[in-house]
């Protein structure tokens, strides 16, 4: 992940998840360019278009909320509430219930 994360073009992933992610680098800096080819691009390295909706639809939701939380000046989370990530007391009570 790390590697991925630091440059996807040389980490350890399949040539499926690079093309996938080089989409999204162009989704990201010049979205009206992307066009059928491109999509095509992505079928032949085995994506469906259900995979492809998905990645984009991720990525749009983190330009969004990227942009919202710069724009509203919605400061960074203390650190000392980040070990409560990911665990709700919703969840847990669901679990207890089973």
């Amino acid at each position: 992940m790390k590697a991925a994360l630091a440059d996807y073009r040389t980490a350890p992933i399949s040539a499926a998840e690079k093309s996938l992610l080089a989409f999204i680098e162009q989704v990201n800096a010049d979205c009206v360019s992307v066009s059928a080819q491109d999509i095509a691009k992505l079928h032949e390295t085995g994506w469906t278009d259900e995979a492809i909706y998905d990645a984009i639809t991720v990525c749009a939701l983190f330009n969004f909320y990227n942009r919202w939380i710069d724009a509203t000046g919605v400061g960074a989370m203390p650190g000392r509430l980040l070990p409560g990530l990911g665990r709700s007391d919703r969840a847990a009570r669901l679990r207890a219930r089973r």
